[in-house]
């Protein structure tokens, strides 16, 4: 928020105290974070129409020397960033040369172009498209009705404010010839990408003869233009750096102290939360120092291309600046092109067109996904390399350690905590996940439990049109995973058979929710699993399926839920959660139950005395204050009815998701956030929630090794088979046999464990039945127009 009180005392301000001030501000806005963006810098033109008397980028039409960069030269610049590992790809150009030269004119319609703006919507497109990096436009000034043609094609915009100063456009003046850098047209520029909802950068540039009291000038307008749209997503500011060849070239610099003194100043007119950015490459030997006045982000910097700007001052080595950073106390963290917050909102903030790539790129928080794993997939040397790195930074941040502290004495941490919590990262993350493991050897010991048990998926068949599902089916046609199917009971009960001679004591069963079924239909399915095996352990039926057989049978939940119990039901899964925060099921599952409703129903189900698991799948569109109040909704049912058995993470695997297929959603997880949840919910529940597992199907064995060591303490089912996770594209296979689940937790230390779905150790014979089983017969997926099951559903 602009502190317009501030803006009387600053110049009166000692100067050590200006600058503590700064830096409280910046901590209570952005912690112990200082932001980057890594990109790859692509100079569209240095044609010009202006002739600021400071700029070597701007060059004159030379013989021989393309006008443009050609779009093949624009696409190798972005790639080479890709492959560096870049996300942002940054347009620099001059000014609307075609209003000034000929040649740009002439280069222009070669191209089919009549404008350099209508060129560089061509070329972002055609970066954002065939690459995937995010578009950052700094083409100058801009008309609204320009923004509004470039938004498509970029994330974000950008444009120097450079001064407020209507004298510096006077004869003898730096900005003297240089229609653009007018402050009422660069300022109306700058309004109209709040009107278009853009996020914008934006700054000052000091040294090039204003004085203080026209920069604090410049930063209130600034200011004011982000009160009214939000939109101002960072403030340079830059210090001018004499270079040859230019008016200036003899004109002094502006000393270490003014730049410290202008940036704190920035800091404390423009408030905690505004981002204020110096870049590092022109101040090389002063990174603590700069640290120290109040800046917050680094700004770009490029692995494989120079400043064009400044070219006389390379970037510094990004591992460089995370030792100079850390040593100030504070954690170097990449961003994308847009900073966090808008990056969260992108329906407001960004275009259709350039959501999906976004998305891609982002982990939960809006910062930049570093990492190439994604659920499903193996994880990778480099991937593990990277997970394991030494920390920077030497000590906890004294909030995450203050949370621990309180969760370790299983008081109930509020949003805000679980909050800062996930966002733990570099040692911070480290101590979280120490915590939890200790807390898990405290709690439940070295034992790690798994249960032998058979997934049975009964039909695919679902008239609910959940976004992030690859596995259900229309009723009548084919599908990217084979075709629509409806099991015959007999069917059903020849794989509960096979299964117990195969050492199962559990068949977790679930399906769609097939438009023809009714309550009966489950009990049906219960009656058919205790008539083949009477001892085998049913758990199935989620709370969406519960709720549904209830209303078509009539009747309340809970007296369906002592039907199905009567029927020999066990427990329930707690799957159908997805995340309960109505404002992502509106996303994700619009047409399934409600968060309150799901948990009526899981409460539903403890007061008959039916024990069920708990569930989150989180990595898709969801953020950090939806896994909180997930969390906090279980711990506070548990602590009223103490019915859950664990609590299961359940990372999204996108790769075969219709949202993600879309672009609507992420690819799931970072691996810091798959462990981070696994490590969390074992801190924010305990005391309530003993058992926490981790899923081999969707992080892996290398996945669940790091899992097992964040405080995970359970591996879950043998399964036999596995459609759901399989059917949207994870690579870990449909069964983990018993000595292969026992050899993966000795891999860690730990002691193996066959139990039941109760946590009760099995008995003898179970175990060596589990030890040898046979392999498994065909399967037999009945058409949904088979007689079997017709007459199932109609029984």
């Amino acid at each position: 928020m602009l502190n317009i009180s501030a803006l009387r005392d600053l110049e009166q301000t000692p100067f050590a105290d200006l600058l503590r001030q700064a830096a409280v501000l910046r901590d209570a806005g952005h912690g112990r974070r200082i932001s980057y963006s890594r990109k790859v810098f692509i100079p569209l033109t240095k044609l010009c129409r202006d002739v600021c008397h400071y700029c070597t980028f701007a060059e004159t039409p030379k013989p021989g020397v393309p006008a443009y960069l050609s779009i093949d030269a624009v696409l190798r610049i972005a790639e080479q960033g890709r492959r560096a590992g870049c996300h942002e790809a940054l347009f620099t150009l001059g000014d609307k040369p075609e209003a000034r030269y000929a040649a740009a004119r002439d280069a222009l319609a070669a191209l089919g172009h009549d404008s350099t703006l209508s060129y560089l919507a061509e070329a972002a497109g055609a970066v954002l498209d065939k690459t995937g990096l995010l578009p950052h436009l700094n083409p100058g000034v801009m008309t609204k009705a320009e923004m509004a043609m470039l938004r498509p094609v970029s994330a974000s915009m950008g444009m120097m404010l450079e001064s407020a100063a209507d004298r510096l456009c006077e004869r003898g003046g730096p900005h003297f010839g240089s229609p653009d850098k007018a402050p009422s047209v660069r300022l109306q520029t700058i309004e109209a990408a709040g009107e278009l909802a853009i996020p914008f950068t934006t700054g000052i540039l000091i040294g090039i003869g204003e004085t203080r009291a026209e920069r604090i000038d410049a930063l209130r307008r600034i200011g004011e233009l982000h009160e009214r749209h939000g939109h101002i997503q960072e403030v340079i500011v830059q210090n001018f750096r004499a270079k040859p060849g230019t008016k200036l070239a003899g004109a002094d610099e502006p000393d270490l102290q003014e730049l410290l003194w202008t940036i704190a100043a920035a800091r404390i007119i423009l408030g905690p939360e505004m981002n204020i950015q110096a870049p590092p490459n022109l101040t090389p030997d002063f990174y603590g120092t700069l640290v120290g006045s109040g800046l917050n982000d680094w700004g770009g910097v490029s692995p494989v291309t120079p400043d064009h700007v400044n070219p006389e001052a390379p970037w510094p080595e990004i591992e460089a600046l995370a030792k100079a950073t850390a040593a100030t106390g504070h954690l170097l963290v990449e961003r994308l092109t847009i900073y966090p917050a808008y990056a969260r909102d992108p329906q407001r903030w960004l275009d259709a067109r350039v959501r999906p790539a976004m998305l891609l790129m982002s982990d939960a928080e809006g910062l930049a996904r570093t990492e190439n794993w994604a659920p499903g997939l193996p994880i990778s040397e480099t991937a593990l390399a990277d997970f394991n790195r030494t920390p920077y930074l030497a000590a906890v941040d004294r909030t995450i350690a203050r949370a621990v502290d309180q969760a370790t004495a299983a008081q109930r941490l509020d949003t805000a905590d679980i909050m800062r919590l996930f966002q733990a990262r570099d040692r911070d993350f480290r101590h979280v996940c120490e915590a939890a493991d200790t807390l898990r050897r405290e709690t439940v010991g070295d034992i790690v439990r798994y249960a032998v048990n058979r997934n049975i998926n009964y039909t695919n068949i679902c008239y609910f049109r959940c976004t992030f599902c690859a596995f259900s089916k229309g009723k009548t046609h084919d599908d990217l995973r084979g075709k629509p199917y409806d099991l015959a009971l007999d069917e059903i009960a020849r794989r509960v058979t096979e299964a117990w001679e195969r050492g199962a004591t559990e068949v977790c069963m679930q399906g769609g929710i097939h438009p023809d079924y009714t309550g009966q239909t489950y009990i049906d399915i219960c009656h058919a699993v205790k008539r083949a095996v009477p001892d085998m352990h049913i758990h199935a039926f989620s709370p969406l399926e519960i709720s549904q057989g209830a209303a078509t049978l009539g009747i309340g939940v809970s007296e369906f839920l002592q039907r199905l119990r009567d029927a020999g039901l066990g427990t329930l899964p707690g799957t159908a959660a997805e995340s309960l925060d109505d404002a992502v099921r509106a996303i994700i599952c619009p047409d399934k139950i409600s968060a309150g409703e799901w948990l009526n129903v899981i409460e539903a189900a403890h007061k008959v005395g039916i024990r069920t698991t708990s569930t989150i799948m989180f990595g898709h569109v969801e953020g950090l204050d939806s896994w909180a109040l997930h969390l906090l909704a279980l711990r506070d049912l548990q602590e009223r009815t103490g019915g859950f058995t664990e609590f299961v993470p359940l990372p999204f695997v996108a790769m075969e998701a219709p949202v993600f297929r879309k672009g609507g959603a992420r690819r799931g997880p970072t691996l810091r956030e798959a462990v981070l949840m696994h490590a969390v919910s074992r801190l924010a529940l305990h005391g309530q929630i003993a058992n926490i597992q981790t899923s081999w199907v969707k992080m892996g064995e290398t996945g669940v090794r790091l899992c097992l060591q964040s405080g995970a303490n359970d591996l879950g089912g043998t399964l036999m088979n596995e459609s759901i996770s399989r059917a949207a594209g994870t690579q870990h296979g449909q069964e983990l046999p018993p000595p292969a689940m026992r050899a993966l937790i000795r891999s860690v230390g730990r002691i193996p464990q066959q139990r039941d779905t109760l946590y009760r150790p099995v008995d003898a014979e179970r175990e060596t039945a589990a030890e040898n089983p046979a392999d498994l017969a065909p399967l037999i997926l009945t058409a949904p127009n088979d007689p079997q099951a017709l007459s199932r559903r109609s029984a």
